[in-house]
This record gives structure tokens, C-alpha cells and sequence, in this order.
């Protein structure tokens, strides 16, 4: 597929960088991707990150700086706290943070201190390396313990997670998670919460977007500080947020600036403020609501083909397949499907006798497809091409790679992706 030349400045000055951007604008036209932590941004939200805001230094907060010539700087960004505010219901928003994982790092110096214990659910359980598990920075300097999920079904234990937080009494409580496929239970949470005297952070980097388009509860009733970033099903730059109940406020800011970090990235703020803008149109409803309704068509097309789901489907925008019964590590999997252009990542499912870096699963997502327009009537190729996939990565067939290749490209070609050239 050959794309026009979109950066002719780039071209200009870099032409060897620019031939990098170029190759990966016709990389995300042409395949299939499936990882749940991406997406496709608006034309206006790589606009809006590409202006003279990169200029600016801007250390503080809107009408308190540390530099002069803040005047429009402060304007965008209570533009975007207020969207935030108004998006998810909540009380304050730091749009600040660099990062999700700054975003919770941040977390911990508002709420506890070095050695405290922290809870969060384990990393090869469907968590995250910021919610105190060993290899993160988190896990070095708190006492991170963890949760995880029943063996039978693949769901959280509110009986464990509750004698957890009661017999060690962590500072903080993390719900959430990169690898969860059901609906988190938020007040069940915020009850173990309170019995255990825990600050309650919902990471909802994940479905932040499912939360604003209304197809996944929301966290704000429970929570007492929601941690997300802006991409994923958010669709908006690589940022994160921070919101909270207004008596957290003056902690968190305090926590972001200048705790953690110095001048915020304006462009990036900006852009946040877009995609918060474009999440508060009807039409996001409708993008959210599709999300879900093909992950869980995908979901029930991959059962029927003898895929082994985690937890036995989904809920929201994620599917976590066990590859064990089809005899093909995922690490291998995932490799094959990526030369049939169906991109996903291999990752550890509950219990996983197998390494971290050669696991026995793959996790899938449709934000990026749903972005593109493809709906529940194309799940069953989807699905069919997976299958085929897997079988050609189990008996090393380069050629039944290649034939799914072509068939993905014709299909992305009728659906043109946001925010890239097209013919």
C-alpha cells in the first residue's frame, strides 16, 4: 500500500527518519491490531501534539508557575481539567503526569512512605509492575503483597482479597489491572477498603474510555483516587491522569509537582484536552458500546474454534487466551500471527508454569479494529484468521502465514484507519 508524503518537513530535514514514520503509517494501515493497549488518535489529537505548546516550560499548576508567558498555557490546561471533571464525575483531575506508571508512582508519595506495605494484584494474574510487584520500583521500595484469581474461573476471590488487606493492613489498595477481561467489582473493593483502612486506587488505565462511553461502572462512587492513562480505549495521546476526591487534591498535585516531576509537556496536555472532548460526543457512547460487543463476539467466535479463554470470555475490551490445549507457546504464536499482519502480544495467564518472556498465552483487544469501523459481522474472520494462524505457527507454515497476510491487508484497505494517509 503506498502512502503520500505526509511530513515534508521530516522528509526535508530527516529523510531517514522520515522514511521510519512513513513505514509505520503503512505497518498500522495495513495490519490487523489486536493489542488492547492501542489505538488509533484522531487527526486532531496528532495535531494538537505536534504544536509550539512543545515550546513552553510550564512548571506549577494554572495561575501558580514558576515561569512567566503562561497565559495561554493555563488556559489549555484548565481546559482539560475541566473535561476530565466533567467526563468521569469527578471532584479533581491532575493532568499532569508523564505516564501511567509516573501517574502511580505518584500515588505512593502522596499516600504512604518507604517500607509501607502496599497491595495490588499480582503481575502474572492480570496486574500491573506498579502495583508493588518485586521487579518495579514499587515492589523495591514498599512491601508490595499480592492478590490474584480462583483457579476454577479465573476471577478475583473477594473472600482472599479481603483476609489479605485485613491480615496485612496495606496503606494503599490497587484494583486493576492490564490483563483483565471481566467487569471490576469497585464497591466490593471500596468495602475491603474501608474494613482494612486502605486508600482505595482503581487503575483503570484499560477502560477509562469504556468508563466515559458508559460500558463498563464507573469507579468515582468507590474509589478515592482513580489512576488512568489517556491512550488505550481513551483514544487520546500517551499521557495519564490523575482524579480524586477533592480532600486527596492538595496530596496528589503535591505528589505530581514537584514531587515527581518538573514542567508538564504542554502538547501533551493539549491533546489530552481533544480526545477528553471527543469523548464527550454521542458518538463515543457508540464506539465504547462496539468495543465490548465485538470483543465479546470475538470472544464466543474463538470458543467455538477450541480457544481456551481466561475466565471463559469477557466483559470489556480484552480477551486473555491460554494457547496450552492448542500446543503452541504463545511467544511463538504471537510471532507467527505478526508475519500474517495480526498484531498481539504474548502474555502469562493465571498459573502459567511457563517464563515470563516465553509464556503460554496471548492477549487480544478491539479498540484499534472498532477505531477502524469493523464491527460484529467481521469477528468471525477475525477469529478464523487467529485459528489459522495459530495451526500455521504449530506446523511452521510460512506460506499459510503469507496467504493470511493478503487477506488481512484487502480487509484493512476497506477500512481506512483514523488519523493516517490514504490513497
Amino acid at each position: 500500500m503506498s502512502l503520500p508524503l505526509s511530513h515534508p518537513a521530516l522528509s526535508a530535514t530527516d529523510p531517514e527518519l522520515a522514511a521510519l514514520v512513513g513505514a509505520e503509517e503503512r505497518l498500522q494501515s495495513d495490519t490487523l491490531r489486536l493489542i488492547p493497549s492501542e489505538n488509533y488518535v484522531s487527526q486532531a489529537v496528532l495535531e494538537a501534539s505536534g504544536t509550539v505548546l512543545q515550546n513552553k516550560y510550564s512548571e506549577g499548576y494554572s495561575g501558580r508557575r514558576y515561569y512567566e508567558g503562561q497565559q495561554n498555557i493555563d488556559l489549555v490546561e484548565t481546559l482539560a481539567v475541566e473535561r476530565a471533571k466533567a467526563l468521569f464525575g469527578v471532584e479533581h483531575a491532575n493532568v499532569q503526569p508523564y505516564s501511567g506508571s509516573p501517574a502511580n508512582l505518584a500515588v505512593y508519595l502522596a499516600f504512604a512512605e518507604p517500607g509501607d506495605t502496599v497491595m495490588g494484584m499480582a503481575l502474572p494474574m492480570g496486574g500491573h509492575l506498579t502495583h508493588g510487584w518485586g521487579v518495579s520500583a514499587t515492589g523495591k521500595w514498599f512491601r508490595g503483597v499480592q492478590y490474584g484469581v480462583r483457579h476454577d474461573s479465573g476471577l478475583i476471590d473477594f473472600d482472599e482479597v479481603r483476609e489479605l488487606a485485613l491480615k496485612e493492613r496495606p496503606k494503599i489498595i490497587f484494583c486493576g489491572g492490564t490483563a483483565l477481561p471481566r467487569t471490576i467489582d469497585f464497591a466490593a473493593f471500596a468495602e475491603i477498603a474501608r474494613e482494612s483502612g486502605a486508600v482505595l486506587v482503581a487503575d483503570v488505565a484499560h477502560i477509562a474510555g469504556l468508563i466515559a462511553g458508559g460500558a463498563h461502572p464507573s469507579p468515582v462512587p468507590h474509589a478515592d483516587v482513580i489512576s488512568t492513562t489517556t491512550h488505550k480505549t481513551l483514544r487520546g495521546p500517551r499521557g495519564a491522569m490523575l482524579m480524586s476526591r477533592e480532600q486527596h487534591a492538595k496530596a496528589i498535585d503535591k505528589a505530581v509537582f514537584p514531587g515527581l516531576q518538573g514542567g508538564p509537556h504542554n502538547q501533551t496536555t493539549a491533546a489530552i484536552a481533544v480526545a477528553l472532548h471527543e469523548a464527550a460526543q454521542p458518538s463515543f457512547r457508540d464506539y465504547a458500546a462496539a468495543v465490548v460487543a465485538n470483543a465479546r463476539e470475538l470472544a464466543e467466535q474463538l470458543l467455538a474454534r477450541g480457544f481456551d479463554l481466561v475466565s471463559g470470555g469477557t466483559d470489556n475490551h480484552l480477551i486473555l487466551m491460554d494457547l496450552t490445549p492448542k500446543d503452541v507457546p504463545g511467544k511463538v504464536a504471537a510471532k507467527a500471527l505478526d508475519r500474517a499482519g495480526i498484531v498481539v502480544n504474548y502474555n502469562t495467564v493465571p498459573y502459567d508454569p511457563r517464563k515470563p518472556f516465553d509464556p503460554s498465552g496471548i492477549r487480544i483487544g478491539t479498540p484499534s479494529l472498532t477505531s477502524r469501523g469493523l464491527g460484529t459481522e467481521h469477528m468471525a474472520a477475525v477469529a478464523e484468521w487467529i485459528d489459522r494462524g495459530v495451526t500455521a505457527a504449530r506446523a511452521g507454515d510460512e506460506d499459510a502465514l503469507a496467504a493470511i497476510r493478503a487477506e488481512v491487508a484487502g480487509l484493512m484497505a476497506e477500512f481506512p484507519a483514523p488519523g493516517l494517509p490514504t490513497d
